[in-house]
């Protein structure tokens, strides 16, 4: 038996570990680069209706704490992307997540229904983007309704594929968004987006660093705040979560594990460790679970949500 085995609505993965999206997934040369290397399912780089170019160099800027990026959703649209899956599907059997996003609730459902195309495994609704039909630009996911709303139109346009809506924390709470997204149809809730914005100031200019000043936070300084916010979704929901943000070591995956995370995102790790991490931790998990004696890295998911016995009791 694979002790590091997992399964997800309809999937059954190798390795509890998913390349995150918006790293290495828009071709499907770099897709099954990192599948041979042990990811247990690769999400693409999210994409839309049409080709976006998204904001110009310099948009991505490592830190002494992590990453901050200004990338802009760039992507070169569905058609391409369905091309890439196919391309993807004829180099590996690794489990492929579509994720998407749209400018409207209305455009989610065409750019679901056109990523089916491809027949993905599952669809990866990111209802973090901005909502640019809105006055402000706020995301779809830092509202109750709007992120109802998509989760509901992708769920239906998506049929018999699973649907995993990726949430931020940059809403009122996140695992009463993920209860939402569960009454409206969601198979799975990924846990989290980047945070912030962030900025950062170069001083011999004085001037932000960021060709859009700002950017989404990432890397190890956000880890514990995506620890608690799956911490928060396994409390409101019993939907399977894929934990996301800062995940660098084999620790980081079992904790994610203990609040509550089915499989485990590696995004920025793969800046740290090269691809290679991939196969790194999941020897890590392997000792793990050889160490504590379990047969399945699935009895330890949740558990830190147990409560701890009674002082004295000698267990």
């Amino acid at each position: 038996m694979n002790p590091i085995q997992t399964t997800l609505p309809g999937l059954t993965l190798a390795s509890p570990l998913v390349l995150a999206s918006g790293i290495l997934g828009l071709t499907a040369s770099s897709l099954a680069r990192v599948a041979s290397l042990g990811a247990g399912a690769v999400t693409t780089k999210s994409f839309g209706v049409e080709p976006r170019a998204g904001h110009k160099a310099p948009s991505i800027l490592p830190y002494e704490h992590g990453i901050l990026n200004c990338v802009g959703l760039s992507n070169p649209g569905v058609d391409q992307m369905i091309r890439e899956i196919w391309a993807y599907r004829a180099r590996s059997v690794v489990p492929i997540i579509a994720s998407v996003f749209g400018k409207t609730v209305e455009e989610f459902g065409v750019v679901t229904a056109r990523a089916l195309e491809a027949e993905p495994d599952m669809i990866e609704a990111n209802v973090s983007c901005p909502n640019v039909a809105a006055e402000f630009g706020v995301p779809f996911g830092a509202d109750f309704g709007s992120c109802a709303q998509v989760t509901g139109i992708v769920k239906k346009n998506a049929g018999r594929i699973p649907v995993a809506v990726k949430l931020t924390v940059n809403c009122p709470a996140i695992g009463r968004m993920a209860g939402v997204c569960e009454e409206h149809g969601a198979d799975v809730i990924t846990a989290i987006n980047t945070i912030g914005p962030g900025m950062l100031i170069a001083t011999d200019v004085r001037r932000p660093v960021l060709s859009n000043l700002t950017g989404g936070v990432s890397g190890p300084a956000v880890f514990p705040v995506a620890l608690r916010a799956v911490w928060e979704v396994r409390k409101h929901t019993t939907l399977p979560i894929i934990g996301v943000g800062g995940v660098t070591t084999v620790d980081h995956a079992v904790q994610m594990l203990m609040a509550g995370a089915t499989a485990v995102g590696i995004g920025s790790a793969v800046h740290y460790g090269g691809v290679d991490v991939f196969q790194t931790i999941n020897e890590g998990l392997r000792e793990f679970a050889r160490a504590n004696g379990l047969a399945s890295l699935g009895a330890v998911i949740g558990t830190a949500h147990s409560e701890p016995p009674p002082r004295g009791s000698g267990a």
